[in-house]
């Protein structure tokens, strides 16, 4: 039996899913229900070693450790991590993948390539489109998988499925860009079209064939790329010169709308890219007035609504399909039907000096170690949780502008404060004056966390000389 070696795609940095989503803090990487966020949801979908090999991320330099920690945290050894330079779209991504994979494991590979950020419910239905799209990939195809609209969706591109190759497989007639809902519902009408849900099927030598036909410089980019990338602790960090040399292209628009070969596999599985709130509220649990609820939140006389907070509480009365969101530094309120339009209201933030930062940046940063969370900011101080993971600590570092205070407030911490190693437990604290060389580290087994209390003339995260990091940072 083939097994597939799956291909996640977790490098991107949409907003369609603010205030929670960020810049920084994209929605792959976060919990919106249950005890997993979307890539560990995504891991736990390739768990079966009989049918897949361990897979390979592709992500970019701010969230390999992210990538990696999550990993570890969901039990699943990666089998690399490619580290794009700068961004080039998903052709680029792909292909770079497909050289690392023709170079370990020859031209037959069979590669799936899924976004790190798509809720499936990963039952029989799922399996079967699975297996049928390897069967087509291994005949030569470049499989996509067609999901079976249940709605005029405009929000989504679409595939018109041609004659049968057999095995559940059908030739592509043809893609269709994200419709105006006159032709969506006579699409939905026809039968014969299915969303395109961005997940692909095919061998690694068939991709570079036919990205060497079609999109040349995509192919030879990506071909250099691996040949000259560096290993950078379990990162694969591609070459940056090479990697930037690949024009900014889809793989759709680079190779399936223009191959011959291009097949798809309709599929009736749950699937969504939660690409907005009304999406996040139909796939939910909801309550018999037609509510889904996370967090903190009391509702009354309430009907069709989404509300979730990871803040303060939320009460949130006589109100009808509305869409409520807290995080712990920006709330959203709009009407469920018109979550769609999300980005409109972040590009209108963003363009504004003094809210553009809400757009970027989380309270909450992740760190190889674990992470931190701003808490409190003021005229020559600020207030931080720190998290830190088992076994991690941080790099031994001095500050030039500021002094720290740590209080413990959960787990053992190991703090070095010059040529002295000192343990602090639960309900002590240390001070670190200005310019002394320190260290935080947990010893212990369970997450360590501390309040950190910053005061000096200058707070900025660039105030870090870092003179040992296990991590590779300078």
């Amino acid at each position: 039996m083939v097994k597939i070696i799956p291909v996640i795609m977790a490098g991107g940095k949409g907003t369609r899913l603010w205030p929670l989503s960020r810049a920084s803090a994209p929605k792959q990487f976060i919990q919106f229900v249950g005890d997993r966020t979307l890539y560990q949801a995504t891991l736990a979908r390739l768990a079966d070693a009989t049918l897949c090999e361990p897979p390979i991320v592709v992500t970019n330099e701010d969230f390999r450790f992210l990538v990696a920690e999550q990993a570890r945290e969901a039990g699943v050894e990666l089998a690399g991590t490619l580290l794009e330079p700068v961004a080039r779209n998903t052709a680029a991504a792909i292909a770079a993948a497909a050289a690392l994979i023709l170079d370990r494991h020859g031209p037959d590979a069979v590669m799936q390539v899924l976004a790190s950020d798509h809720e499936i419910l990963a039952d029989q239905l799922y399996f079967d489109a699975i297996r049928s799209a390897r069967d087509a990939a291994v005949a030569g195809r470049l499989v996509t998988f067609g999901i079976t609209p249940s709605e005029p969706a405009t929000g989504y591109g679409y595939i018109e499925a041609g004659e049968s190759l057999g095995g559940g497989a059908h030739a592509v007639r043809r893609f269709v860009e994200k419709p105006p809902l006159e032709e969506a519902e006579r699409m939905l009408a026809d039968r014969g079209f299915y969303w395109n849900s961005g997940i692909f099927m095919f061998t690694a030598g068939k991709l570079m064939e036919e990205m060497e036909a079609h999109a040349p410089e995509v192919a030879e980019a990506a071909r250099e790329a691996v040949a000259n990338a560096v290993t950078d602790l379990d990162f694969i960090r591609l070459d940056a010169a090479a990697f930037a040399r690949s024009p900014d292209i889809s793989i759709d628009y680079a190779v399936m709308e223009k191959t011959s070969n291009a097949a798809v596999v309709p599929s009736s599985f749950t699937w969504s890219d939660l690409g907005s709130w009304d999406a996040v509220w139909k796939l939910g649990t909801r309550d018999e007035a037609g509510n889904m609820v996370s967090g903190n939140a009391t509702l009354m006389d309430t009907k069709n609504s989404l509300v979730m907070s990871r803040t303060s509480h939320l009460a949130v009365q006589g109100l009808e399909n509305v869409v409520v969101i807290a995080s712990e530094d920006a709330v959203y309120v709009g009407r469920l039907e018109e979550s769609q339009n999300v980005g409109r209201m972040v590009r209108k933030l963003a363009a504004d000096k003094a809210t553009s930062p809400f757009t970027e940046t989380h309270p909450t940063s992740y760190r190889p170690w674990g992470g931190y969370t701003s808490i409190l900011n003021g005229d020559r101080f600020q207030v931080k949780r720190l998290f830190v993971s088992p076994g991690k600590k941080l790099s031994l570092q001095k500050h030039h502008h500021r002094s720290e205070h740590w209080i413990c407030v959960k787990g053992t911490a190991e703090v070095t404060i010059g040529d002295e190693v000192k343990t602090v437990r639960e309900n002590e604290s240390v001070y670190i004056p200005q310019g002394e060389v320190h260290r935080l580290a947990n010893p212990g087994k369970i997450l360590l966390e501390m309040i950190e209390v910053q005061t000096g003339s200058y707070l900025g995260e660039d105030d870090i000389i870092r003179i040992v990091d296990e991590f590779g940072r300078g």
